[in-house]
């Protein structure tokens, strides 16, 4: 099986070859425009000066029908060049992911919040986060979308994000809804060539999701009229057309005065401008802001809704899925866009009618014969009517689909994922084989771990050990495996409960707020979280760091003691050995598991967890080291 590094390799060498004929061709055809346009000059001067005749106009005609040709074979090269390069780039940035070179991602910084349940402990956003790992969105929304499935906002009742409205079955459960979001990233991550000619919609530079939805709100907030759309008008139009028609073949076949049938066309346009010229200028003037943002989403809404190639490239796939292309998360999304091209399509008619109306002449006559600029405002207002209502749920879809493509190019370039097993049920449950960090690499040590409902887990270990290295493990797969992603490790049995960390709380002297401040309201806000979700996993590095040790112990166990109370299951890292007490207390509820390490002529970390209480300390060892 060819392996992603090999593929990117393939499809730039490919891309390289092809750009390189298409230059080949640009300067092909500007030497043929430059000779096309020499022979024009020259055959006019044949004409002039040496009396060719017809002969020489015709040539000359000749000469600028096939600049003209030339000229836009040259436009239609370049803009293929052009997409060539963005697709090539695509895949170079992908070469550059591999090689550990993220910068050409966006970090998501934007998006980091110091009081969010876990995503800063969890280095979801900010330089190489996880959300500069996974994402490749092209348009704000679709980034935006993203950010909230691995922030898990909004949480709901049942504990997991908010869906995009009318994509999901409503009867599905908050397990199936999981499931069937990994069968779409699994069959996306099998579209290499689709996602890629995707992401590359977006090179030059990301669509603005606002800006194109508020040109729609723009648009479809125009008032036309209920008169346009009437009976009444429709008869009246047809009443003057016929009447012009017919006062113009009694004026040429009867003593009709001919001026009846010009006061009738003169009445008949100002009633229409009347009507209609003042609402067309605004219509005008609206989509046109509208197509200016459209180019590229039009685009990418095209590369969705027509799917060629995602149901060529997912069709192998699709069969082996519980969800088919065509019936599961990804035949929504095509379905919801559907009608989007239409809808665009009959917007750039309407835009090209309103173009042709700065021809003064031409309007005038085409008001008088066609109606036209009712006609107009008549089709404007049927395209309100079908389309204007199915605008959000276009954008919604788009947003889905983007931040799907970018956990599908995730998917596909960490191959070492396995899919998680994400099981029903009201309680906590964690089961894992082989867990590490998915940042480390191929360098992680993997860990067996079991956490179960209720239950806490008291992590003890010298520093640098792995402990906060191992929670972050945990936090990171859950947040994973809660969006049906690949999760790291050999295996991942998982149940849907919501999570909140405390790990890395910082000072903030701005606000007057000391460390041990800082850590106080961290915990307030775990509590009140806490009472507002059921089952949630709780998962704590060093619990009142910020105060003396006898107080921080008793400060600690008496937090234990209050949360194991209530239905939150924890995993706890700590210093303090005499916490691990719990264990012999309460040994149905907490539990006992070290990283030890080895002390000689050197420290020798395992990184390895194990039932017990860690025996080594390591900060008095390295000192020693440090001051000799």
């Amino acid at each position: 099986m060819i392996t992603p590094k090999e593929y990117y390799s393939s499809r730039m060498d490919s891309l390289a070859a092809r750009i390189a004929i298409h230059r080949r061709r640009n300067r092909l055809f500007v030497g043929g425009e430059i000779a096309s346009f020499a022979l024009f000059i020259a055959f006019i001067f044949a004409y002039a000066q040496l009396e060719w005749g017809s002969m020489g106009v015709w040539a000359a005609v000749l000469s600028i029908i096939i600049y003209v040709v030339i000229r836009r074979m040259d436009e239609q090269n370049e803009a293929r060049t052009e997409w060539l390069e963005a697709l090539r780039e695509v895949c170079g940035r992908e070469l550059a992911y591999l090689d550990g070179d993220y910068s050409a991602f966006d970090d998501g910084e934007r998006y980091a919040d110091p009081q969010h349940p876990f995503t800063m402990d969890m280095d979801v956003f900010g330089n190489k986060s996880l959300f500069q790992r996974i994402d490749r969105s092209v348009t704000t929304g679709g980034s935006d979308r993203l950010a909230a499935l691995l922030s898990a906002e909004p949480i709901g009742k049942d504990g997991v994000v908010a869906d995009c409205a009318d994509v999901f079955d409503a009867e599905l459960s908050p397990v199936e809804r999981i499931r069937q979001r990994g069968d779409a990233i699994d069959i996306l991550a099998h579209c290499p060539d689709w996602r890629t000619e995707f992401c590359a919609v977006g090179i030059a530079e990301k669509i603005n999701t606002d800006a194109v939805a508020r040109a729609m709100r723009d648009v479809s907030d125009v008032k036309v009229g209920k008169w346009v759309m009437s009976l009444l008008a429709m008869a009246v139009a047809m009443f003057m057309g016929i009447g012009l028609i017919a006062t113009i073949v009694l004026a040429a076949m009867t003593d009709v005065p001919s001026n009846v049938a010009v006061v009738w066309a003169l009445a008949q346009l100002g009633i229409v401008l009347g009507l209609c010229h003042a609402k067309l200028m605004e219509i005008s003037r609206t989509v046109g802001k509208l197509h200016g943002q459209m180019a590229a989403y039009v685009k990418l809404v095209r590369i969705i809704s027509e799917d060629r190639g995602l149901n060529e490239e997912g069709r192998a796939k699709s069969e082996e899925s519980v969800y088919r292309v065509d019936k599961g998360l990804i035949g929504r999304l095509v379905g919801a866009t559907g009608g989007a091209i239409g809808s665009f399509r009959e917007i750039e008619k309407i835009l090209a009618g309103l173009d042709r109306r700065g021809n003064i002449l031409g309007l005038i006559f085409a008001d008088i014969f066609t109606l036209s600029d009712f006609r107009l405002l008549r089709r404007f207002a049927l395209w309100q009517r079908h389309y204007t209502m199915q605008m959000s749920r276009w954008i919604a879809a788009v947003n889905e689909m983007d931040a799907l493509v970018s956990m599908a190019t995730f998917c596909y370039n960490e191959p070492q994922g396995v899919r998680a097993e994400v099981v029903n049920g009201n309680d906590v449950v964690c089961e894992a084989r082989g867990l590490y960090h998915p940042f480390i690499g191929s360098h992680a040590v993997r860990n067996d771990f079991n956490i179960a409902e209720r239950n806490y887990y008291i992590i003890t270990g010298a520093n640098m050990a792995g402990k906060s290295t191992f929670l972050r493990s945990l936090g990171v797969n859950w947040i994973l495996a809660m969006n049906g992603l690949p999760v790291f490790a050999d295996q991942l049995r998982i149940s849907v409960f919501p999570l909140f960390t405390s790990m890395r709380t910082t000072d903030d002297l701005t606000r007057g707020i000391s460390y041990f401040n800082a850590e106080l309201l961290r915990l307030k806000s775990l509590i009140a979280f806490c009472a507002s979700h059921d089952n949630t996993l709780i998962i704590l590095d060093e619990i009142l760091k910020g105060t003396n040790s006898a107080d921080k112990l008793g400060g600690s166990r008496l937090f234990l003691e209050y949360m194991s109370n209530k239905r939150v299951t924890g995993v706890i890292a700590t210093h303090d050995l005499e916490l691990s007490r719990l264990a012999d207390e309460q040994p149905e509820r907490f539990h006992n598991y070290c990283f030890e390490i080895e002390l000689g002529t050197d420290v020798t970390y395992t990184y390895k967890i194990t039932q017990g209480v860690a025996r080594n300390q390591n900060a008095t060892f390295l000192l020693k080291e440090l001051l000799k």
